[in-house]
């Protein structure tokens, strides 16, 4: 008999906190999802344009074309998304200042015998993004990505690896701007 009503009690404890739990659920998903959107997710109301200057280098590797690569790939990143619209900074509400503080190219994989058969390009920039209206900075942080390629062959992978690091630093900054990550 006690036993009985033991279970009767598990089972009523149980179905009470299944409805608690998939309601809980179902409330999480609705609130959560309802608010939430990639784009624009923490882009100020009051900021509509940005403009993206001519990133600095500093590297002491100094690669040619790097700080152009740079500043044109974020500015296309920019044109997709269509959450800023990019323009001068006469006429722009933000600005994304960048700044090349390091690359090195190091080994990545290195097989028997000593040979290295991979090696990594590490590109690290600095970004500050300023609010033009408020007159204050939103954000100042470093981004740092890489790209891989193979040492020795016919091609320069190498210039590869630098793109692949370049879009890849892109696309972190971006989202960074537009959804506050």
């Amino acid at each position: 008999i006690i036993l009985k009503g033991f279970n009767k009690n598990i089972a009523n404890m149980l179905k009470t906190l299944f409805f608690v739990l998939l309601f809980g659920t179902i409330a999480v998903i609705n609130f959560g999802c309802g608010s939430y959107s990639f784009t624009g997710a923490s882009v100020p109301a009051h900021l509509k344009t940005i403009s993206i200057p001519v990133a600095a280098d500093k590297s002491p590797a100094a690669i040619p074309g790097l700080r152009e690569l740079l500043t044109d790939n974020l500015i296309q990143k920019f044109i997709s998304d269509n959450s800023l619209q990019v323009t001068d900074r006469s006429t722009a509400n933000a600005t994304l200042e960048c700044v090349v503080i390091s690359v090195t190219d190091a080994p990545a994989i290195v097989s028997a015998g000593e040979e290295i058969s991979s090696r990594r390009l590490t590109i690290n920039v600095k970004v500050i993004y300023k609010d033009l209206v408020q007159k204050k900075t939103i954000f100042e942080n470093n981004f740092t990505n890489y790209g891989d390629y193979v040492p020795g062959e016919a091609t320069n992978q190498r210039d590869d690896a630098i793109a692949v690091a370049v879009d890849k630093i892109s696309e972190d900054i971006l989202l960074a701007v537009v959804s506050g990550w």
